[in-house]
């Protein structure tokens, strides 16, 4: 007899279906899928400089934000160079500068928040990257823009700063301002359809960058990367209407998050303010031991080995569970 499927809390996806619109266009242009896509995601990439307010120059079109991170350190780091980065963060982060054959540089966090102190303090002359993920991931923090303005003056002007914003339509602190509206200029911006759009199973991301920067990544981008139903998806996604309705979508996931964050806190655990669509229990050494918890009971969740557990927040019945499960655990073992 087949078991069980379990619940997966480990992918940080939506649960919201994409819009009748979104399907309508994919659909369209599964009727073309004869036809080669627009290789350089044309279309797209105009209506977003439209909507940035930035010119179509400085925007990338990707399968993901993910797969043009990985460009961007394989582009601008190799042998003897360095990237550094925030850790715990994007579990990804690690692989990529392997992949290029860099130096992995890891700081360590402040707390459960990323140390801009301590990582401009961790740039050398063999630093070509920095990678920030704001809101972090997994830990769900945030930094504000003043904050990344000091940092960003405080590293050499060669250092490439890459600010993964994949969370950032999560985000309700007040006064909160993305990278493109209240950071520096210089930076280089990732953001995704994968999560707050509900594109992740179709992988389209971009980035913003200087027009030099963009110049030098297009020869290094693989051919027709951008499927016809991704960008057709990601433009449907675009309109004002479905606007609307990804913020609202957004903000029941957001006030999901903080009611599981304060069930969480009244039964004891310990746990930092959440600005992404998940949670974060940094419960250190009890990491692996936890995750199993949850997995003998059909519900995965990320690992973090040594570290603590991120659990992707839904809809306010799994949030029950989640809860019901933590409460469990601490029946259990006494210690939260």
């Amino acid at each position: 007899m087949v078991g069980r499927k379990s619940l997966d809390l480990t992918m940080n996806t939506v649960q919201y279906p994409p819009s009748p619109d979104m399907l309508a266009a994919m659909l369209a242009a599964t009727e073309s899928a004869h036809e080669y896509p627009d290789m350089r995601a044309t279309e797209l990439i105009g209506t977003l400089a439209a909507r940035l307010g930035v010119p179509s120059d400085r925007v990338l079109v990707g399968p993901g934000s993910a797969a043009l991170c990985q460009l961007l350190v394989m582009t601008v780091a190799g042998p003897g160079d360095e990237v550094v980065y925030p850790w715990p963060s994007f579990e990804g982060y690690p692989e990529m500068v392997v992949h290029a054959g860099a130096t992995r540089v890891a700081v360590p966090l402040r707390g459960h928040g990323i140390d801009l102190k301590e990582l401009a303090a961790a740039v050398t002359e063999r630093t070509k990257a920095v990678l920030l993920c704001n809101p972090n991931n997994p830990t769900g923090t945030v930094f504000s823009d003043a904050e990344l303005a000091e940092f960003v003056a405080a590293v050499p002007d060669d250092v490439l700063v890459i600010v993964d914003e994949a969370y950032r339509e999560f985000v309700t602190e007040p006064g909160f301002r993305d990278a493109l509206a209240g950071g520096p200029r210089g930076l280089c911006v990732l953001r995704t359809f994968s999560k707050a759009y509900g594109l992740a199973g179709l992988r389209v991301g971009y980035l913003v960058a200087s027009p030099a920067l963009v110049a030098r990544l297009k020869p290094m981008m693989p051919l027709f990367a951008v499927g016809s139903h991704a960008q057709a998806a990601a433009l449907a996604a675009l309109n004002d209407e479905f606007a609307r309705e990804v913020e609202k979508r957004c903000a029941a996931v957001a006030a999901e998050r903080d009611r599981l964050v304060a069930l969480l806190r009244a039964q004891g655990w310990s746990l930092p303010d959440g600005h992404g669509n998940f949670v974060w229990l940094p419960v250190g050494e009890r990491s692996a031991e936890l995750t199993a918890f949850f997995r003998e009971r059909d519900v995965l969740v990320r690992l973090y080995p040594g570290d603590g557990v991120r659990i992707t927040v839904t809809g306010r019945e799994t949030g029950d569970l989640v809860a019901g499960i933590a409460a469990d655990y601490l029946l259990e073992n006494g210690v939260a």
